[in-house]
């Protein structure tokens, strides 16, 4: 009786625990996402970004939430209101929705879908309805150029995407993200490996599908007065950017999982390399070692009570992450070093994002449009023939995967180099012109 209860339940009552979790969770991740990135971009400019609400800072998130709550709610006049009010709704549904399917370690996964790949790109894709339809009902014309503009960057850059990830899922034979990550684990390699210029394609589209820096045109307040939220205001306004956040972690995780293995640690089928799985822990234990020394250092009490709260927490996480190393509670060291692999590498992209924000130039939108269509889709494209040639080198006449793969990358990375250079020509000004 108790056996056949706890059959029905866990498939039920587990994706629901999963997505509740998600729900809370997520809004929090992404006020300390913003915390980070502050801190990244004063540690580039040389100074120290926020200090004064919490130690360091770290209370900044909690502030900003309750200031957006409090602000006024204003809505234009002569504006839809009801699309006003449901277009940032759209997009942040959309973005919570597409991490249904994201498996965050082997056993964290609300659904898993053998089309869950074709399901996420589809349910994003859906997050520029938010965009276009904020602009137009706002009733202000800088909010429809914005939104616009949006519309034609996803557009151009979610081709190239879609054709990158094809590159990836040759590789794979399935749509399902946890078999993705099983078949890199079966063949001993990260697709990243075999498919490299898909992962530069993947990544270079995804900054510009997520209006990120130097490709932030639609919302760029030098030319448009923050694009399509010009008219928003207070937690409404915040909404869109928690949409951003949340898109940049599912394609993050897209990333993760099919260019790098997902939850997997490096070379996980070397027995040599096994020293790796106290890593977790010792992170977690030099943190707290961190915010135990910088306690005495806080100038106020509570500020020295928070940080040490902080400095024990991260003790309690990192015993937690050792305890499953053997013990009786071994059986959970799948799951719980999976998430950590899986959201260590989702970090290190989403770092990827802040360090090319605060390093590279905002480009031109004429610019923007060239590097898309001209630069992209053709190496995108020439790359998905490579891999499929590849594949077929591998599978019908012999070769090594590697030697085949190496080839076609060489190939295409000459395509590339001939395009640069004819897009280079292109932007030449003309003889006589002034």
């Amino acid at each position: 009786m108790i056996q056949s209860l706890i059959e029905f339940v866990r498939p039920h009552a587990l994706p629901l625990i999963y997505a509740l979790v998600i729900v809370a969770v997520l809004p929090l991740i992404v006020g300390y996402i913003v915390l980070v990135e502050r801190k990244v971009m004063a540690d580039m400019q040389a100074r120290l970004g926020p200090m004064r609400v919490g130690p360091h800072g770290l209370l900044q998130p909690i502030a900003d939430a309750v200031k957006l709550l409090l602000k006024e709610d204003i809505i234009p006049e002569n504006a839809d209101r009801l699309i006003f009010w449901l277009a940032p709704l759209l997009s942040v549904t959309a973005g919570l929705l597409a991490l249904a399917v994201v498996p965050i370690g082997p056993m964290f996964q609300i659904a898993d879908l053998n089309i869950g790949l074709l399901f996420i790109l589809g349910i994003s894709s859906m997050g520029i309805f938010g965009i276009v339809l904020g602009g137009w009902a706002s009733n202000s014309h800088y909010s429809l150029l914005g939104a616009l503009r949006s519309a034609a960057q996803l557009v151009s850059y979610e081709t190239a995407a879609g054709m990158a990830l094809v590159s990836g899922l040759l590789l794979a034979g399935t749509l399902s993200m946890h078999a993705i990550v099983e078949v890199q684990e079966s063949q001993q390699v990260w697709f990243a490996f075999l498919s490299p210029i898909g992962f530069f394609v993947y990544l270079v589209a995804s900054i510009a599908e997520t209006n990120r820096a130097p490709f932030d045109l639609p919302e760029a307040e030098s030319e448009l007065v923050a694009g399509y939220m010009t008219e928003y205001s207070g937690f409404r306004w915040s909404l869109y950017f928690l949409a951003e956040y949340a898109n940049m972690i599912v394609v993050g995780s897209i990333a993760t999982i099919l260019f790098w293995g997902g939850w997997l640690r490096p070379f996980p089928n070397v027995r040599a390399l096994d020293f790796l799985d106290f890593m977790p822990a010792l992170l977690m234990l030099l943190i707290g070692a961190y915010c135990f020394w910088r306690t005495p250092k806080q100038p106020v009490n509570i500020q020295r009570m928070f940080l040490a709260a902080v400095g024990l927490l991260c003790l309690v996480l990192a015993g937690a992450l050792a305890g499953v190393l053997a013990g009786p509670a071994a059986f959970l060291k799948p799951a719980v070093h999976g998430a950590f692999w899986f959201l260590l590498k989702v970090f290190v992209y989403l770092y990827t994002f802040m360090w090319l924000r605060f390093t590279l130039p905002r480009y031109r939108f004429d610019q923007l449009m060239r590097l898309g269509w001209q630069f992209m889709i053709p190496v995108a494209i020439v790359n998905l023939m490579g891999v499929g040639i590849a594949l077929a080198l591998h599978r019908q006449a012999g070769w090594s995967l590697g030697a085949a793969v190496t080839l076609t990358t060489v190939l295409t990375l000459i395509v590339a180099a001939w395009l640069a250079r004819a897009g280079e020509r292109a932007e030449r000004p003309i003889a006589g012109e002034t």
